[in-house]
């Protein structure tokens, strides 16, 4: 009798132990960034950004935004990835802590812009990156999920 309960003890810890793992990779979150030129001319935004127009008026204080690529990641908390935007640009990703409801992110994009932020889970953020000629500039937009 003392055997099986042993074995049962045993099994119980195996099984606890298997779902370590599983829970761990649940405290991960997925990063989309869209990568945008924004512009002082006047005109239409590009319709895959009529979500952002209003919050990227208000932040870069530009008028219209034109969409040039996309890319996501899902990465562990902690862990690190890469999001390859287009045009020669790349951002990486660290996660260094999570409370289940935001996420500390550390952002290094190649344009040479670096910063962290506490993310809430399903927000945003806008990264203002450098200028690319008259009245234009680059930027892009985390989204978390």
């Amino acid at each position: 009798m003392k055997m099986n309960r042993l074995i049962l003890a045993l099994l119980l810890l195996a099984a606890v132990a298997g779902f370590a793992p599983t829970a761990r990779a649940a405290g991960g979150v997925t990063i989309r960034g869209i990568l945008i030129s924004a512009s002082n001319e006047s005109g239409e935004s590009d319709r895959r950004l009529a979500a952002y127009v209003p919050n990227l008026k208000r932040i870069l204080r530009f008028e219209s935004f034109k969409f040039l690529g996309e890319d996501s990641a899902s990465i562990s908390v902690p862990g690190n990835g890469e999001l390859s935007l287009g045009n020669g640009q790349s951002v990486e990703l660290t996660t260094e802590s999570s409370d289940g409801k935001t996420v500390l992110l550390k952002v290094r994009w190649s344009a040479g812009v670096r910063h962290e932020y506490v993310l809430q889970r399903g927000g945003t953020t806008v990264l203002a990156g450098p200028s690319v000629g008259k009245g234009e500039m680059l930027a892009v937009i985390l989204v978390s999920r």
